[in-house]
């Protein structure tokens, strides 16, 4: 099977030729000589990506202000063993990034997702980050809740999310904090939002103020049949020995994000995976700066893709990116669809699991991959 039908050499040596080319990559169409990522960007330069990456903001059927996966910490451990500091981070969705990005300590994390409005809840999460001294600050912005300053010397994250969790929002805290945020992202950085992007971090925001620490996927529903975590309830996460990695779970880790997020290197952009520009304007920029792509946290967006031949376009992506032999896939399933992971924990709904990402696209490339469920039943944990 020939997935890549404007190539004509099988995707298996077309890969190994990418990785060989990574290695003394030059971009022909500008003759510049590839350069080391930066160690920090200026505001004019994060927004230029932010505007040069992102494809037309898309649809889908949930907000998805936080995460629904309990099990993303586990992977982590092994992850660790694998990733080394000052790498590159791909990834989706909405602040589960910050967690492999603690875990991790990439030089440049790149968020990217169909939904515009999740770009904006990174830029809502940017200013907060960086306009608050420690955890305690960041939650009160966040959710307009006042908390004891006690809890900034030495107190537990049980501690500090208990007292969240008893707090009452605070409406003229509130608006005081939209401003800020605001102000931060308009005046301090001079990005340019639209009336429509200042209406979506209105929304953003608003709703965290509304929900507070128990906002979950599912909101503004946040009781159903099926029930999802809170803010809260993933922030107290662990993995499977019981260790916390979560972004919140200390001091150390809340400051590793604050500093990236001061140096501009998390950067939220809008695109869809099978797309045509937001993928492969990343590979072609970590390509001219000599990076490769460690890990890809992709969620569960493969199976969407693999509801139409979108998945086949997202491999052509993946296959521009520069890889090496660690690169990895972070992906969520869920058994909602009749198959049920052997590692599974039990009473969760989801499993977070762990895929080569150039043995995959050679897997691919042999025709081995046809459903959503080859490459589910391939992953491993």
């Amino acid at each position: 099977m020939q997935i890549l039908r404007r190539w004509r050499v099988p995707l298996g040596a077309f890969f190994a030729c990418v990785l060989l080319a990574s290695t003394m990559y030059v971009w022909r169409g500008t003759g510049v000589q590839p350069q080391a990522l930066p160690e920090q960007f200026s505001d004019s330069e994060y927004w230029r990506l932010v505007n040069e990456f992102s494809e037309p903001g898309g649809y889908f059927r949930s907000d998805n202000f936080i995460s629904n996966e309990t099990t993303f910490q586990y992977v982590i451990p092994e992850l660790q063993k694998k990733i080394k500091p000052g790498v590159s981070y791909l990834g989706v969705g909405p602040d589960q990034n910050f967690t492999y990005i603690v875990a991790f300590h990439p030089k440049l994390a790149i968020i990217s997702d169909i939904r515009r409005q999740n770009m904006l809840l990174h830029l809502v999460y940017k200013a907060i980050f960086e306009m608050s001294a420690n955890r305690v600050e960041f939650l009160t912005r966040l959710f307009a809740r006042s908390l004891p300053d006690s809890l900034n010397e030495g107190g537990t994250t049980e501690e500090l999310f208990g007292a969240l969790d008893a707090s009452i929002a605070d409406t003229q805290m509130a608006n005081k904090n939209l401003t800020a945020i605001l102000a931060r992202l308009r005046s301090v950085h001079d990005f340019s939002l639209n009336s429509d992007d200042i209406r979506a971090i209105e929304y953003v925001y608003h709703s965290f103020v509304s929900a507070g620490p128990d906002i979950r996927y599912s909101f503004p529903n946040q009781y159903g049949w099926r029930r999802f975590p809170s803010y809260s309830e993933l922030m107290l996460e662990s993995d499977e020995d019981g260790v916390h990695h979560s972004y919140m779970a200390s001091e150390e880790n809340f400051q590793t994000v604050k500093q990236l997020e001061l140096e501009n290197r998390i950067i939220p952009i809008v695109g869809d995976f099978s797309g045509d520009q937001a993928l492969e304007s990343v590979g072609r920029y970590l390509k001219d700066h000599q990076a490769t792509v460690s890990a890809f946290y992709t969620s569960n967006v493969e199976f969407y893709l693999f509801q139409s031949e979108d998945w086949k376009r997202f491999f052509h992506n993946v296959a521009d990116l520069p890889l090496d032999n660690n690169s990895v896939f972070i992906r969520a399933y869920f058994n909602n669809y009749g198959f049920r992971f052997p590692n599974q924990p039990l009473g969760t709904r989801s499993v977070t699991l762990l895929d080569s990402m150039p043995e995959l696209l050679a897997a691919y490339d042999r025709g081995q991959v046809r459903s959503y469920f080859d490459v589910i039943k391939r992953s491993s944990r």
